[in-house]
């Protein structure tokens, strides 16, 4: 990890700003323990159920964090994003609440549960074939040709800081921690909770935890250059992100301590535990975090270890075929 950045695009005070901003509007989520968990790891783990925020995820954070912030003819334009599903819902629901106009690019294969929740919090949806086009020319178009301000899924300060919330608040309410793991596809919530815990614990080691088949964040990460993957074939189709962004990759190389994956058995093994163990309902990309701590490749034996459980919005019928 190197050293903070005072020009980094996004600090601790914004994260702070975002805080007051998202009271009492974003849930305080959970802090969950485990005795079994403990038990298997040899470490006090505490887990942050954003599995429970409005819509099912974290990202409500960062969306309503964002659009708060437009000006009022930018409000009157529209927004639009791009998004497999959570990132869809966050900004349906945030523009709901705000009074502003969505439009919705999803993959015409992502899960039904999720289009259908994006349309039911009032999205606009389009969807795109993703072996014609990417949802990012396709967005641009669109914004273009409709006028509408774009809000990227992770590439943004205001939504990294509205994500970071979440390791704020899991700090504040759990207390110091030694580790903390986090999920990572487009890297908003990882760099975010790792600004929260270089301010609030520091020492506190943040690893970044995403699928092997979309490597992208932890080749990035061991190259300090960007890297990029093409529509990942992984159960976590929250991190099917290409790269991380302009705006997350200083983040996490100046705050992250370690990168690493896990692959869709090991996942899908983490999912099934945090449901039959802790009775939460946890979708594969909710779980990274989770696999990653129980993996077991850093010692946490001893240590005070947190956990971010980013989401819950499960595609029941697709998780019980693979479960079959």
């Amino acid at each position: 990890m190197n050293a903070p950045d005072p020009e980094l695009p996004v600090s601790y005070a914004d994260v702070a700003a975002a805080a007051e901003r998202l009271a009492g509007q974003a849930h305080r989520t959970p802090v969950l323990t485990s005795r079994t968990v403990n038990a298997r790891t040899g470490a006090e783990v505490v887990f942050k159920c954003e599995n429970l925020q409005r819509m099912g995820a974290f990202k409500f954070r960062g969306a309503y964090n964002a659009l708060a912030q437009l000006s009022d003819a930018e409000k009157r334009r529209g927004v639009l994003t791009y998004s497999s599903g959570n990132h869809a819902q966050a900004i349906a629901l945030a523009g709901t609440l705000l009074g502003i106009r969505t439009t919705i690019v999803m993959p015409d294969d992502a899960p039904a549960v999720k289009l259908a929740a994006t349309r039911g919090y009032g999205g606009a949806v389009i969807t795109y074939d993703k072996r014609e086009t990417t949802r990012e020319t396709l967005g641009a178009v669109l914004a273009r040709e409709r006028g509408l301000i774009v809000i990227p899924p992770y590439d943004h300060p205001h939504v990294v800081a509205g994500q970071g919330t979440a390791g704020k608040e899991l700090i504040e309410d759990a207390g110091r921690l030694d580790w903390l793991f986090v999920c990572c596809g487009g890297g908003g919530l990882l760099s975010g909770c790792a600004i929260a815990a270089a301010q609030l614990s520091p020492g506190c080691k943040v690893v970044g935890v995403e699928p092997e088949a979309g490597d992208d964040a932890t080749r990035s990460f061991r190259t300090k250059t960007l890297q990029t993957v093409h529509n990942p074939d992984t159960i976590a189709d929250g991190a099917r992100t290409p790269s991380l962004g302009k705006v997350t990759f200083p983040l996490v190389l100046a705050h992250v301590h370690d990168m690493m994956t896990v692959s869709d058995r090991e996942l899908l093994d983490a999912m099934l535990y945090l449901w039959e163990r802790m009775k939460i309902v946890v979708e594969p990309t909710g779980a990274l975090a989770a696999a990653g701590l129980f993996k077991g490749t850093h010692d946490v034996r001893g240590m005070r270890v947190g956990v971010v459980i980013s989401g819950g919005n499960v595609d029941l019928r697709a998780i019980c075929k693979l479960i079959a």
